[in-house]
């Protein structure tokens, strides 16, 4: 076990930049942040040889199962003591991740108008929304608003919501997820914000003839997740029209001229993808690091896979953050079985 509870890596907490498009209908004085955390704790343990994971970072150590035996049964009831766990830690996570965002951004807290949580972990009253502001000492007349248990594509959904904001509202936002933390925004402020890509297009679909392909159901041996065997095959059918429909305003047909971002559900999903695209060995390069380094961190896998991609870029002497192209496609799929699609322009190093 690399570490006793789910880490805030470097390159995630060092909160990435991101602006909306400029060609969105927005009033002109529109200016808002939107500070984003994405909290995964993981109470599983085992690592199948076949997963391609070398390692994650997880919670339980000796010590936890010892005080929880039942954690240790097959099927036991132990809800209780993880949402004991749970509940502490996503808060812990949640807050050092904010504050390091926050530190980076460069601009007071004071600025923030609105609060968006989405966590995968825990559930509580009052919400983690409520505990964060108290946490970071943010204004108590802020806006809030808490998402539970959106599954692996609400990495792009907090985007989606965080592009939505920026555009139709003055001030700033915090959003909460979990260890990974950027800020999303308007008009960013030159000389003192240095956006890293550009939200141009956001869209949500629920993928036709897929009911009861992925399912998550909240038991007394905690969150239980269910994937039919055909997830790859039902991803790969839709995957090129989602792509056309997205990418048609720009002229862009060659899938292998975008950076890629897409949530590592697993080897299969990622082998479907570029099977069917045809996409060249290393396009899912940043996607098959972290996997392989952290394992799927539900919504959290896409910002670090953002932040890999945007470090090796400038490591590697690239000229954009998006390995030295210009446009860039994420993808989250979860239940539902939704898939979350942003179009991300990237920017000059």
């Amino acid at each position: 076990m690399p570490s006793t509870r789910a880490p805030i890596p470097t390159s995630t907490s060092e909160s990435p930049e991101m602006s909306t498009s400029s060609s969105s209908k927005r009033s002109s004085s529109t200016y808002l942040q939107i500070i984003l955390v994405i909290i995964t704790v993981s109470l599983n343990l085992p690592i199948s040889e076949k997963s391609m994971i070398k390692k994650r970072y997880i919670y339980l150590i000796e010590k936890v199962l010892e005080q929880n035996l039942n954690m240790c049964a097959y099927m036991a009831p132990s809800l209780d003591a993880r949402q004991d766990i749970l509940v502490e830690e996503v808060l812990k996570l949640g807050k050092e991740a904010a504050v390091k965002a926050i530190k980076e951004w460069g601009c007071p807290k004071s600025n923030i108008t609105h609060l968006v949580v989405c966590s995968t972990s825990g559930i509580d009253m009052p919400e983690a929304d409520y505990q964060l502001i108290r946490l970071l000492n943010l204004n108590p007349s802020i806006k809030r608003v808490m998402l539970y248990h959106q599954g692996c594509f609400a990495g792009g959904t907090v985007l989606r919501i965080a592009k939505d904001l920026a555009e139709n509202n003055k001030g700033q936002a915090l959003f909460a997820d979990g260890a990974a933390t950027l800020i999303v925004g308007a008009d960013p402020v030159q000389d003192v914000e240095r956006p890293l890509f550009e939200m141009a297009l956001v869209a949500q679909l629920i993928l036709p003839d897929s009911e009861g392909a992925i399912e998550g159901h909240l038991r007394e041996v905690g969150l239980t997740f269910h994937l039919l065997n055909q997830v790859p095959t039902i991803i790969s059918k839709n995957i090129e029209k989602s792509l056309e429909e997205a990418f048609q305003p720009l002229g862009i047909s060659d899938w292998n001229s975008l950076f890629w971002i897409a949530h590592p559900d697993g080897p299969a999903i990622l082998d479907a993808f570029e099977a069917k695209l045809k996409l060249k060995l290393k396009k899912l390069r940043a996607t098959r690091h972290v996997f392989c380094e952290y394992g799927n961190m539900s919504s959290a896998c896409m910002f670090f896979i953002m932040d890999e991609m945007r470090k090796w870029s400038a490591k590697k002497g690239k000229g954009t953050t998006g390995e030295g192209l210009e446009w860039r496609v994420l993808y989250g799929f979860g239940p539902g079985l939704t898939m979350e699609t942003v179009v991300l322009k990237s920017m000059a190093i």
